[in-house]
């Protein structure tokens, strides 16, 4: 019975496939003469109408019949948006380091650095609500620290940019995003007993995310593992400076409990 059921399933994707090639052979024939402005519009077009499949086909065609000339590489810059559209992430990223290799005096560079920003941002969704995972110790924020990254460079090399405004936002989300992982993954540690560890981490927070909204919550954890480790002067020095800084926080009165002037 399961191997009858199954023989519709398997003969449906080989049709599904077959058809998608068909369609596929024979729109490539029927732009065989065209010519790289007329393949771009079309594939234009089809990116502004969100149907990024089919800007992608256009675009690759151009790519392939027309490899050099202005058409190519604004091409090449919109068949990476298609593809991040099409949230083919990783092929979107290729896309850009290939464009700009082949085109670094490009006017619009800078929108590259920015899209490559853009992908990294969003190609890891579902990050900020993996904060309460059992071991954060071990979930990947390599993305978002490859975003930041992105923005970063986007700023020092492109300061008159038009997407200037746009990347230090999301940097100061991205930011407060690390700040939080760090904070996650100490508190962490502290659970484990592993106060080195937390020590570190936490310290990491105060020394590169001051303006983090989590920073109370490091300099508390900080202080915590300072004075679980018996390292007495240091617990109090976290504690001041988050006495002097943060004078408002609910976790001060916790860790004068426990820190040793």
């Amino acid at each position: 019975m399961k191997q009858k059921l199954l023989l519709p399933v398997v003969m449906f994707a080989l049709l599904q496939l077959a058809g998608c090639s068909l369609f596929s052979t024979k729109e490539e024939d029927k732009t065989e003469n065209w010519s790289a402005e007329q393949l771009y519009d079309e594939g234009h077009k089809r990116m502004l109408n969100k149907y990024y499949d089919g800007a992608v086909r256009y675009f690759e065609f151009l790519q392939q019949r027309y490899p050099f000339g202005v058409y190519a590489q604004q091409a090449q810059l919109e068949l990476a948006y298609s593809y991040y559209k099409n949230s083919e992430h990783e092929t979107a990223l290729a896309s850009l380091e290939r464009f700009m290799k082949l085109y670094p005096t490009n006017p619009n560079m800078d929108y590259a650095y920015f899209l490559r920003g853009v992908v990294n941002f969003n190609a890891n969704r579902g990050f900020s609500d993996r904060f309460l995972a059992r071991d954060p110790s071990q979930r990947d924020n390599s993305t978002a620290v490859k975003s930041f990254q992105d923005f970063a460079e986007l700023i020092q090399r492109f300061p008159e940019s038009r997407y200037i405004g746009d990347a230090r936002q999301r940097m100061i989300y991205l930011r407060n995003l690390l700040a939080q992982h760090e904070v996650n993954v100490a508190q962490y540690y502290m659970r484990r007993g592993a106060y080195v560890a937390a020590a570190n981490r936490a310290r990491y927070v105060v020394e590169n995310y001051q303006q983090a909204p989590v920073m109370p919550e490091a300099l508390a954890t900080l202080a915590k593992a300072y004075t679980v480790m018996e390292l007495d002067q240091l617990a109090a020095d976290a504690l001041h400076v988050l006495e002097v800084n943060y004078p408002n926080s609910p976790r001060i009165r916790e860790i004068r409990r426990t820190v040793v002037d």
